[in-house]
């Protein structure tokens, strides 16, 4: 006797009638009643595989194509608490701070919300990373992280049928349903510069794939983001990814060491408390450009706490005309999006405009464009969240618990070396060296930890 799809039993002879219309396998069920409670869940099986691209004529500036269908909308468990977009797409509170250039400074209460959905979002960006392999589509990274952000439900579990174990995290993926974005991740492939949208697109050996997470928990968002190599990357690309990361590096540094002094063809730039955010663009570039590479101008840095995106705006290239400077309180991404040509960009038909600009110089950030490169070239991106305290450098240099082994130990556990390594990709979280006490600590801190707190004492 075949089984009932909908609850397992032996059912009789009712089958669907929309299966035998699609010409699909025949779907059994044991009554009308399971047919009916099982309908949500059945009729996604309607939906066509075939695989099309939605914009045949459009002028593609590489070889990357997009690949549709995409998936359904995947659930979130009502129990989660939500931002004020979920439903309708509109973020109703940013929108209301739409022009301010105010940077709010945080409360040491909002500070430890921040820590706690910072180390959410680390966690789920280490389970995703986990599928990054050859074959793999991005939808199913998508689906991975959906499941990791939302945690060990029974109900979502029994209707995903997920291999996963996953803890329960009880946090909203941020990107759903953001302006009507429509999944719970960015996947930007090879020439994508940022706001890639999964689909059924599977990693091809040489590509670069960059995994952009961010988790909305208790009334506060983190956000962060890297670039993984998929199978072997030939030498250029290995570059691109590497510098990118070095790019992010050396930007984090300028805040967080107020002694080290940086110098160019032009001036010394004494990185000290105060520093003005269109400084770290300077930084940038200038290692950008030494290896050959172009800084996108057209996306940048944002602020981050209860909003999504809001003050302070931080753009990664040169003579910038970005307002503010680092106070104790303030919060913010730098996520440098470096590419092997131009620097310009283009976008894709895929339904989403700019919604505004802070800046009639640069792009901002409520921008949810899916963004490739002009000339079609690869383009690497690295994220992480920043915290300006009085009390000085904090930070873990360690991975967190999940990451492979050697980086941050297996099964979560500390890895005894003592030594910071030289960082290779695809594996941006690497052991560094434990903090020193006194005034002459270290002042570059390791990639991998989900923030860094910036001294501005």
């Amino acid at each position: 006797m075949i089984s009932c799809e909908g609850c397992g039993e032996e059912s009789s002879n009712l089958k669907c009638p929309t299966c035998s219309k699609l010409g699909l396998s025949d779907a059994f069920f044991c009554s009308q009643d399971c047919f009916k409670s099982s309908w949500i869940i059945h009729k996604a099986k309607h939906i066509s595989t075939t695989v099309y691209n939605p914009w045949p004529n459009y002028h593609y500036t590489g070889p990357l194509r997009p690949h549709y269908p995409l998936s359904p909308t995947r659930l979130v468990p009502e129990l989660i608490q939500r931002p004020d977009y979920a439903m309708d797409g509109k973020p109703i509170s940013e929108m209301r701070i739409r022009g301010s250039s105010k940077i709010e400074n945080l409360s040491k209460a909002d500070i430890e919300h921040m820590r706690t959905v910072c180390k959410i979002s680390r966690e789920v960006l280490n389970e995703g990373r986990k599928a990054i392999k050859v074959g793999v589509t991005t939808d199913e990274i998508d689906r991975v992280v959906h499941e990791a952000c939302i945690g060990n439900h029974k109900f979502q579990f029994a209707r995903f049928n997920s291999l996963y174990p996953f803890k329960e995290r009880d946090s909203y993926p941020s990107p759903l349903n953001y302006h009507g974005f429509p999944k719970s991740c960015c996947t930007s492939v090879n020439e994508v510069i940022c706001h890639g949208i999964p689909d059924k697109y599977e990693l091809k050996d040489g590509d670069i794939c960059n995994l952009d997470v961010s988790v909305f928990f208790n009334g506060y968002h983190g956000d962060l983001n890297e670039t993984y190599l998929v199978g072997n990357v030939d030498e250029k690309g290995r570059k691109l990814v590497e510098t990118t990361r070095n790019c992010l590096d050396q930007a984090i540094a300028m805040g967080i060491a107020p002694k080290i002094i940086f110098t160019s063809n032009t001036k010394v730039v004494t990185v000290r408390p105060g520093t003005l955010y269109r400084d770290i663009g300077n930084q940038i570039q200038k290692i950008a450009g030494v290896e050959g590479f172009s800084v996108v101008r057209s996306y940048c840095g944002h602020g981050i706490h209860r909003h999504f995106h809001c003050t302070p705006n931080v753009p990664h290239y040169a003579n910038n005309k970005a307002v503010g400077t680092m106070k104790a309180g303030h919060i913010f991404t730098i996520e440098p999006m470096i590419s092997e040509g131009v620097w310009q960009d283009r976008q894709w038909n895929d339904g989403w405009t700019v919604r505004y600009s802070k800046f009639k110089l640069i792009n901002i950030i409520d921008s949810e464009l899916q963004a490739v490169t002009m000339d079609g070239k690869r383009s690497a991106q690295f994220e992480e969240t920043l915290l300006v305290t009085e009390t000085g450098v904090e930070g873990q240099n360690q991975s967190l618990p999940g990451g492979p082994p050697g980086q941050g130990g297996k099964d979560g556990e500390k890895d005894k070396k003592k030594e910071k390594k030289k960082w290779e990709p695809p594996l941006p979280t690497r052991v560094g060296k434990k903090k020193k006490k006194g005034p002459d600590a270290s002042t570059k801190l390791p990639p991998g930890w989900f923030t860094y707190l910036v001294t501005c004492k």
